[in-house]
């Protein structure tokens, strides 16, 4: 979305749609050195790129040496992997390309759900270096997106710019003397919505089961202990301090239940169940439709 009063800049990246608004239009430089940004982490983290780090380990065993901000990832997988039991996992890449979500984006299944390989098993990640005993197809996509979204807000940040909204195609970070009123998306009806929030200097992300789905019932948010696809919700926004943990926790939240997730992390979110019914914290600053 755009702010209201804003100039937005628009670009694809990383597979989805973005919009940077600030209250001045940027200059070539800085439009530059975002997108630049952009592709060094795709090449990097994608799986659907051949030449990018994460494949090398898809092809064989080995070691790659991953950008700095690795080790932010590293340290939020290996903690919500405790914490829902496996079932949150870089690793859930083979278990999507078994279902058909894969390299040629051909959404065709290849046979029963597999579960991710535990990663005591076949991976060591210790800040940037990440080995594989065997190949597996790293994933990141759980917490990648909003890292990302963090990393474009330091950019901004690193050149003096102190208002402004990153949307990536619905995970948002906000920075700005003035709240903005953030519509959360029906999860049947993307043309609709069943509430409002108020976005201010924070993060608000969503993950929901509609967004890439195809075949029947087969959708992204898998359960890395099982491979197959979460059933019992369909949608999770969530508010945190950083895009990385907010994109991530919406995700955790179709596994586990939220109290878990308190115990060790600082955030309100909202929850909608296949049946229709909501749960949302006493944080979550929003007004849900009747």
């Amino acid at each position: 979305m755009t702010h209201p009063g804003w100039n937005a800049f628009s670009f694809d990246g990383i597979g989805t749609s973005w919009e940077i608004s600030t209250p001045e239009e940027l200059q070539e430089d800085v439009r530059a050195g975002l997108l630049g940004v952009v592709e060094d982490y795709d090449r990097s983290y994608s799986r659907f790129r051949d030449d990018s780090l994460v494949s090398a380990l898809a092809r064989g065993p080995g070691t790659v040496t991953l950008p700095a901000g690795a080790s932010e990832l590293e340290g939020l997988f290996k903690t919500l992997y405790r914490l829902t039991g496996g079932a949150m996992t870089p690793l859930i890449g083979g278990s999507l390309e078994r279902l058909g979500y894969g390299h040629d984006y051909a959404v065709r299944p290849l046979g029963h759900p597999v579960p991710a390989p535990r990663w005591e098993d076949v991976l060591v990640w210790k800040g940037a270096v990440v080995s594989s005993s065997a190949p597996v197809v790293l994933d990141i996509g759980a917490a990648g997106k909003g890292q990302l979204v963090d990393l474009l807000a330091a950019v901004l940040r690193g050149t003096g710019i102190t208002e402004f909204l990153v949307d990536a195609s619905g995970d948002m970070l906000h920075s700005g003397t003035e709240p903005l009123r953030v519509a959360l998306e029906h999860p049947y009806d993307p043309t609709q919505a069943i509430g409002v929030v108020e976005l201010h200097d924070g993060a608000l992300c969503a993950s929901a089961a509609n967004r890439r789905a195809w075949g029947d019932g087969l959708h992204h948010v898998l359960d890395g202990s099982t491979g197959r696809p979460v059933e019992t919700v369909v949608a999770t926004w969530t508010m945190a301090a950083t895009a990385m943990e907010a994109d991530a926790l919406a995700t955790a939240l179709f596994m586990v239940d939220p109290k878990v997730l308190a115990e060790e992390f600082e955030f309100s979110w909202l929850k909608v169940y296949s049946d229709g019914h909501a749960e949302y914290s006493a944080g979550f600053e929003g007004t849900l439709f009747s």
